[in-house]
Parts: C-alpha cells; sequence; structure tokens
C-alpha cells in the first residue's frame, strides 16, 4: 500500500469505513507490534483529526505510555488511575464527554476535553494495554468510535 491514506465520506461512520481497509493493509504481513501500532496511531489522527491517540501497555503492574501521535504525555499510569488506568481496572470501554467531570482525571493536556479509552487484549483475552483517543471537543467519542476501533485493534496480535 502506498503511504497516502485516502480518506472519503463526510461522517465519522463513513471516515472508518474508509479507513478500515487502508489499515488492514498496512498492518498485513508485519509481525511488529511497534511498527503496526505506530501506523494506526498515524491513520487514526490523520484520517480523523484526533487531538491524540496512544497506545499505553502494561508492564510492571503499570500503563507504560507506547506508541501515540500528539503532544506530549504522560509516560506512567497506575491501575484504576485516570480514564486509562480506570478502563485497565474495571475491564471496560469508557467513553468521557467532559474529562474535566471525571473523577480523578489525569490531565496530561489541557486542551483535552473529552475521551474514548479501550482495553487491549492478548490471545488468552487478558488485557495488555489500552488505546486512548482524546479530543479537544466536548462530546466527541459515541459508540461508532467503539464499534470501529475495537475492529481496528482486531486487525494486530498483541
Amino acid at each position: 500500500m502506498a503511504e497516502d491514506l485516502l480518506i472519503s465520506g463526510t461522517t465519522k461512520e463513513e471516515k472508518y469505513r474508509s479507513l478500515l481497509p487502508q489499515i488492514q493493509s498496512l498492518v498485513n504481513g508485519e509481525s511488529d507490534l511497534v511498527a503496526n501500532m505506530a501506523n494506526i496511531c498515524a491513520a487514526l489522527k490523520f484520517g480523523l483529526n484526533f487531538f491524540w491517540i496512544g497506545f499505553y501497555l502494561v508492564k510492571d503492574g503499570q500503563l507504560v505510555l507506547g506508541p501515540f501521535q500528539g503532544p506530549v504525555a504522560c509516560t506512567r499510569i497506575a491501575l484504576g488511575k485516570g480514564v486509562c488506568g480506570t478502563a485497565w481496572k474495571n475491564n471496560e470501554v469508557l467513553i468521557v464527554e467532559d474529562v474535566d467531570q471525571f473523577p480523578g482525571h489525569i490531565a496530561c493536556s489541557s486542551l483535552s476535553k473529552s475521551e474514548i479509552v479501550l482495553p487491549i487484549y492478548n490471545s488468552k483475552k487478558e488485557i495488555v494495554g489500552v488505546l486512548d483517543v482524546d479530543s479537544d471537543t466536548y462530546s466527541m467519542f459515541d459508540k461508532t468510535d467503539k464499534l470501529y476501533l475495537n475492529q481496528i485493534l482486531d486487525l494486530i496480535r498483541f
């Protein structure tokens, strides 16, 4: 696949549908997890104009920053802390319409206004990390994001 992404559609769902096969093409045949995570971040940041997108991986009982696109981010997050640590602890997708209203939110950037965090599972169904996506707009994320971001996570092996 060429490195240029072609994004079509005007709705969020149309953009995801346009991006999904292109991301699949990027990761097919590539066994390196870091390379795949990096390309997924770049494709989604560019394709959907997210403020910040990145992976946190479970290491030594903490979430540790992995590949991302956007401003500098928090490096380590404890279990149960902030949106990411809570999604990890509770084993659930969290959609936060206003991060300032989330108890214990970790403000890596004051420009972040809403967030979605999805747990990432390995083949044994253990949580091995989270995908964190931030917007500089309130109430940006919904079930469409949850659906398509989970489909994108299914494209790579953790």
